[in-house]
């Protein structure tokens, strides 16, 4: 127990420099960027060519993600174009809005997305690995006195679907000019993942067929929740909300979180944001069910072993309560950094760890950029934290301008592949670990 205070207040209140999340160019500015490089992908050389472009019209914006990577004898890598998820993720969004805005919408790759105040969904990525990559959309809307969220993971396969609706209910009577209290916030959740592989906890493999054989199949994970959130206080400059969630996993166990969120707007030059959560959680559940490296966790064979895993396994495996505490800080400085860093700890699970951290640091002016990331679930203790395995996911760039358009970075990542089996099917997945020496051609502009 003392351990797991003492991590969770270092996370919570230290700064860490940790990639790059939901960060767009300006409005009616964008970016022309590509780049070459050579790329050691689990020790093998591919020479990759790049083209990442971004724009911004007003509040719309669009962004390009076309890699090319050939082997030593010039062929390009088979991971590369084998899907036609991997064609159409060549776009890697196109967008109106930012998450918060009144209307913001999304279609292609989705970054750490959370859903209410991330009791069932937070923190959600649908393309945790390059040779994966996934299209979804996001569409959030608020009207003012209502609203709703909502996401869809993956067009192809059928994946994660999540809707949220919300009322304040108040902003419909004569109570609508009442200080505080008029601006309660009333929610239901409903969030479901319809991939064939979310519900097996028991089954065997085949390695000469290379096929997995499902015995037990609890079918499609959902999940129901109700939320209320109050502002207790709501200036153009600080917002203070206090909420309660309750989830509950359709055949399995429920739960309810209470906690703070902090907000702190300085115009558009500080922010600060800040939230601390009680999770009191029943057997058969887990807070966040839906998170960073969900898709990866959702199922897994360790074709080698003959040995599986599953997030509906793990689930169905606990069997006592499991409480616990969650935190998480958010600092911008315009022109300067963003950083992120949030952590997970129960009290009685000693591998329950979840940590997320994020920063981009690029100062204007200034010839250096430092963007990095690091997800790590199933923590268990402080040498565990940063220790990379198949329950980690890195990415970090760093790099030095000589001349105003031209980034020299070294980027690593530690990510995963597809493992397939028969008829090419993904089977799970694996770390892969990327080294790139790059060169990169960054031209800003405007209109």
């Amino acid at each position: 127990m003392k351990t797991a205070l003492i991590l969770f207040f270092i996370t919570f209140f230290s700064v860490q420099l940790t990639a790059q999340w939901d960060k767009y160019p300006r409005p009616d500015e964008g970016f022309i960027n590509g780049g070459l490089g050579l790329t050691w992908i689990d020790g093998k050389p591919h020479y990759r060519i790049a083209f990442r472009p971004e724009i911004s019209f007003s509040d719309f914006g669009i962004g390009l993600d076309l890699n090319l990577d050939f082997d030593s004898e010039g062929k390009l890598r088979k991971e590369n174009f084998n899907e036609t998820s991997d064609y159409l993720s060549i776009i890697r969004y196109i967008r109106y809005g930012v998450k918060n805005d009144p209307v913001f919408i999304k279609i292609g790759a989705l970054d750490y997305y959370t859903l209410g105040h991330g009791s069932i969904m937070q923190h959600y990525n649908n393309s945790p690995t390059f040779d994966n990559r996934r299209i979804g959309l996001v569409a959030d809307i608020d009207f003012g006195k209502f609203g709703f969220e909502s996401i869809m993971g993956s067009f192809s396969p059928a994946g994660v679907l999540g809707l949220r609706g919300y009322i304040r209910p108040l902003q419909l009577t004569p109570a609508a000019d009442i200080p505080i209290i008029s601006n309660l916030e009333l929610g239901a959740s409903f969030v479901s993942d319809l991939n064939k592989d979310a519900g097996i906890i028991n089954g065997n493999y085949n390695s000469s067929l290379k096929e997995f054989n499902v015995t037990e199949d609890k079918g499609s994970i959902s999940i129901l929740g109700f939320d209320i959130g109050l502002p207790l206080l709501n200036s153009s400059i600080t917002e203070i909300t206090l909420y309660a969630d309750y989830s509950k996993i359709s055949g399995f166990g429920s739960g309810v979180a209470t906690g703070v969120k902090f907000d702190f707007n300085l115009s558009s030059l500080v922010n600060l944001n800040a939230k601390l959560e009680r999770r009191f959680n029943n057997g058969k559940y887990i807070p966040a069910y839906f998170n960073s490296l969900y898709e990866i966790e959702r199922f897994k064979v360790d074709s080698s072993a003959g040995t599986f895993t599953s997030k509906a396994l793990a689930l169905n495996s606990i069997s006592e309560n499991q409480n616990g505490f969650y935190g998480d800080l958010l600092i911008r400085v315009l022109g300067l950094f963003d950083i992120y860093g949030g952590y997970q700890r129960l009290d009685k699970e000693p591998k329950s760890g979840i940590m997320n951290l994020r920063a981009a640091i690029e100062p204007e002016g200034v010839p250096f950029v430092l963007r990095a990331g690091y997800d790590k679930i199933n923590i268990q203790n402080e040498k565990d934290l940063f220790t990379l395995d198949d329950r980690s996911y890195l990415f970090t760039e760093f790099g030095y301008k000589p001349v105003e358009f031209l980034l020299i970075s070294i980027v690593y990542s530690w990510t995963y592949t597809p493992v397939r089996g028969k008829d090419d099917k993904i089977i799970g997945f694996e770390p892969q670990k990327r080294i790139e020496p790059r060169i990169s051609f960054v031209y800003p502009f405007k209109f």
